[in-house]
């Protein structure tokens, strides 16, 4: 069939002419925003039916409110390596399930202001910044300056940004109890990475002060409750790889200098920690104690590991409830989700080393 002969898609002034209302008064009917009366709606609709029209184009629709029907996520770091990250991938997960049931959609950014699309220039209508990210204050300076709507997970409720919050204070203080309970008093910890340098080494009282990325400041303070004077080893973020480097930083020393246990700020963290010490002939539980945070999954761990359990997808639901919320004039519901302590199989009684 050539152009000239094809048929075209009817119109909405073609429901209008056949139903006998006007253009906006066939509009008003489908939107159902204004002063249309049963009997007009139902012929409107009928006259679509007739003619196999489906609506207007909801892309129309957008261009005519000014929004671009896109919700963006920052996360920090490489793109690529959220979708390793299991916790992430379950916080996108519950994100785009609220978003998609509005019919908007959801655009990835990172922290770091590269490439072409950033947050100074994306099309987008709101945004959802996860907390890991050590940029999160500059990121809310350069959307705030855009007028546009923000949630954080995770994030500076001090900003004035509506957060979705978890207990990661409160579930590492658990965990350290735990430990304090088995015996142990050389604690160590390797933490997520503090600020946006992506750099990883011993932690300094100096760079300790100076952090920036939210979770790794609670999860340090909660264990701080405990073991003030835990020493510890920054990483550049959550992967078993850099949990590995640090677990032969911290643990190829003698053995009357190494700590009892390490308390890794995630579960991938604690996992390369674990391929460490087996790497060194440390036997975990028995010379080692390894715990982690999340409460996932780790593929390749032959472990129960002791673990402290967060909501990730529920975590992203909250937020994309909260952004569609304020997308729609509304004001969010911020919320402060729970933790639970798994006491698995990767602790055990202090050792003493002879």
């Amino acid at each position: 069939m050539d152009q000239e002969s094809r048929p075209s898609r009817p119109t909405l002034a073609d429901v209008a002419e056949r139903a006998g209302v006007s253009p906006s008064t066939a509009s008003l009917a489908f939107s159902g925003a204004g002063p249309v009366s049963e009997a007009t709606k139902q012929r409107v609709l009928q006259a679509a039916a007739d003619l196999d029209y489906a609506g207007p184009d909801p892309r129309a629709r957008s261009l005519r409110q000014g929004r671009s029907g896109i919700v963006g996520a920052v996360v920090a770091g490489r793109i690529g390596h959220s979708f390793r990250d299991p916790v992430m991938v379950q916080t996108l997960d519950g994100l785009a399930d609220e978003l998609g049931a509005v019919g908007a959609g959801l655009l990835l950014l990172n922290d770091a202001q590269e490439g072409t699309l950033q947050l100074s220039n994306a099309p987008m209508d709101g945004v959802v910044l996860i907390g890991c990210s050590p940029n999160l204050d500059s990121s809310v300076a350069i959307l705030s300056r855009r007028g546009m709507p923000i949630v954080s997970i995770e994030g500076l409720a001090a900003l004035g940004v509506p957060d979705i919050a978890v207990d990661n204070r409160g579930g590492v203080r658990e965990e350290a109890r735990h430990l304090a309970d088995l015996g142990h008093e050389r604690v160590a910890v390797v933490t997520l990475n503090l600020d946006p340098t992506e750099r990883r080494g011993p932690l300094t009282p100096e760079w300790e002060r100076s952090a920036t990325t939210v979770p790794a400041i609670e999860r340090l303070q909660g264990l701080r409750d405990v073991f003030p004077d835990a020493q510890g080893f920054v990483t550049t973020g959550s992967s078993l790889e850099e949990g590995r480097v640090a677990g032969h930083a911290i643990l190829d020393v003698p053995a009357g200098e190494r700590p009892t246990a390490i308390a890794a700020q995630s579960d991938l963290l604690a996992a390369g920690v674990i391929r460490a010490a087996e790497e060194l002939g440390i036997s975990v539980p028995a010379e080692l104690s390894v715990v982690g945070f999340d409460g996932i999954r780790v593929e390749g761990l032959d472990y129960d590991l002791t673990t402290v359990w967060q909501p990730s997808r529920e975590k992203g639901s909250a937020a994309g409830r909260a952004i569609v919320a304020m997308l729609d004039g509304r004001d969010p519901e911020c919320e402060q989700f729970s933790v639970r302590f798994h006491p698995g199989a990767t602790t055990a009684p202090a050792h003493r080393a002879r």
